[in-house]
């Protein structure tokens, strides 16, 4: 339960038959558990996703790992650790020299960046129940506090200790210099391979590091003010934009409720890109985007909005993180801010821009973003980029955001993907961890602990049973609570008819 008095309540619905896959496009290969959320504490979802759940919309499920044709593992990055990549800083350069000088790129250089196909975050045919289950009542609410093993608190997830850096092989350099040509100016070096200019810079740079070194060692104080420093990923942001841009873009972050004033202002602005994007980049039909299926994926959400003492300024909740260029939309960032992370849900932008990289950037945004709010919250210092799909070559890109860990499916701990590619190149599916007696800390022990919603009353499944004497549902809610782990399964509500 949130400190606010409010519980989750969720309505399970197992994991039947395959159905299509977004990747790979194999018509039944793609198999999930999932249930339908009516609410759910930002706490509790940050918990399942610590367990390998997502949402869309208010649906949430879980891949089967083991049996999915496309196994799809969480992915996290250390926001405060990240540095952009050569192809990163590339995007930011782009983006910042069309805002500066209108300088539009003729080649598209996202493909493969835009986000996860629709289809393949939301079980084919699931609807929501036809009414919500009837407010709690209070007063009805049994204690379950008197076992000697209660413990429902906060978490905070489980972590395996990772090396910040990966290794990288050497690459073999030689100092070679260039020998005078004898073409059309003698005085001239001969044309060379840019590989062998790129290895020749990179030398150069070692040599520099290493000059450096040596004179750091003998002043120290010359070393912290040197100007050789990486630039950080804000310092990209805003790098060579002039006072007075020939666009102005501004990202304004929109809490996802049809009570606040600026997310209905912009609602059909942003429900139309919506539609653009998704006819234009995934091919949808007009039926498929339209305002109902946009309002259902991306703006229904469950989570509670709720402000915490310790908590960003902003609070927690779901989001939309508009990018207005010149007064219009042109991309939307659907986030979830929650205690430990900034999780992304999904982008859309407006197909015309889609050569300035918008997945990349927004992404590199968010990040941004995250390490912003992590000044105001100290635990959060997480970015969820949703699931990395190493099968499909094209989803491997959310290893590119480094450092990043990928959750063991087994023992729902984190794992340095640099020590998780080589087993998904043997295996699509694989056990990350490496520890081979580890296990899953949060499974489920005591199933009659599980709390039901039954009548307007909450009560522990065991007190449930009794009152429901014949009724065969104990394997189903078994398998819930195993899903979702013992201490999730104390706090969550699983909702019986």
């Amino acid at each position: 339960m949130a400190a606010g008095g409010s519980y989750s309540i969720v309505e399970y619905f197992g994991g039947g038959d395959g159905y299509r896959c977004g990747y790979c496009k194999h018509e039944n290969g793609n198999f999930s558990h999932g249930m339908w959320s009516h609410t759910m504490t930002v706490q509790d979802y940050q918990d399942l996703i610590d367990r390998g759940w997502r949402r869309s919309g208010k649906y949430v499920y879980k891949p089967i790992m083991n049996k999915t044709c496309c196994p799809q593992y969480t992915i996290r990055c250390h926001a405060l650790n990240f540095h952009p990549s050569k192809t990163h800083k590339k995007t930011l350069k782009k983006v910042n020299s069309f805002l500066s000088k209108g300088e539009m790129p003729v080649e598209k250089h996202d493909e493969g960046h835009e986000g996860e196909p629709m289809d393949s975050v939301h079980e084919e045919g699931v609807q929501p129940p036809p009414q919500d289950p009837l407010k709690i009542d209070h007063s009805e609410v049994q204690d379950i506090s008197t076992s000697p093993d209660t413990d429902i608190t906060n978490s905070t997830a489980p972590t395996t200790p990772r090396d910040d850096a990966a290794p990288t092989p050497a690459e073999k350099t030689t100092n070679v210099m260039p020998k005078p040509g004898k073409g059309a100016d003698p005085n001239r070096p001969l044309c060379r391979k840019a590989k062998d200019l790129r290895k020749e810079r990179r030398l150069q740079k070692e040599q520099q590091k290493q000059q450096e070194a040596v004179s750091s060692s003998v002043n120290p104080a010359t070393s912290k003010s040197s100007s050789n420093q990486p630039k950080s990923l804000e310092e990209f942001n805003i790098e060579s934009l002039p006072d007075d841009p020939l666009h102005r873009l501004e990202v304004r972050l929109v809490p996802v409720s049809f009570e606040d004033p600026d997310f209905l202002a912009s609602y059909e602005q942003s429900a139309a890109l919506y539609a653009s994007y998704q006819m234009t980049v995934h091919g949808d039909a007009p039926y498929e985007c339209g305002e109902s299926e946009f309002k259902r994926f991306l703006c229904d959400s469950p989570l509670e909005a709720e402000t915490a003492p310790d908590g960003p300024d902003v609070g927690y909740g779901s989001f939309h993180q508009q990018y207005w260029l010149d007064g219009r939309i042109v991309a939307v960032g659907v986030l979830d801010i929650l205690p430990s992370c900034v999780s992304s849900v999904y982008l859309y932008y407006h197909p015309d821009f889609s050569s300035l990289s918008l997945g990349t950037y927004s992404a590199l945004r968010e990040i941004a973003f995250t390490r912003q709010l992590q000044q105001q919250s100290p635990k959060l210092a997480y970015y969820y980029l949703g699931f990395y799909v190493h099968s499909c070559p094209k989803m491997r890109y959310k290893g590119q955001y480094r450092p990043s860990d990928l959750l063991c499916p087994e023992t729902y701990t984190w794992v340095p993907i640099e020590r998780c590619i080589p087993r998904l190149d043997i295996s699509t599916y694989s056990r990350l961890g490496e520890n081979a007696q580890a296990g899953d800390a949060r499974a489920l022990k005591e199933l009659g602990r599980v709390l039901v919603l039954h009548r307007r009353t909450v009560m522990p499944y065991a007190a449930y049973a009794r009152k429901r004497k014949g009724l065969n549902d104990e394997k189903e809610v078994e398998q819930y609570a195993s899903l979702v782990g013992q201490m999730c399964a104390e706090r969550i509500l699983l909702y019986r008819a």
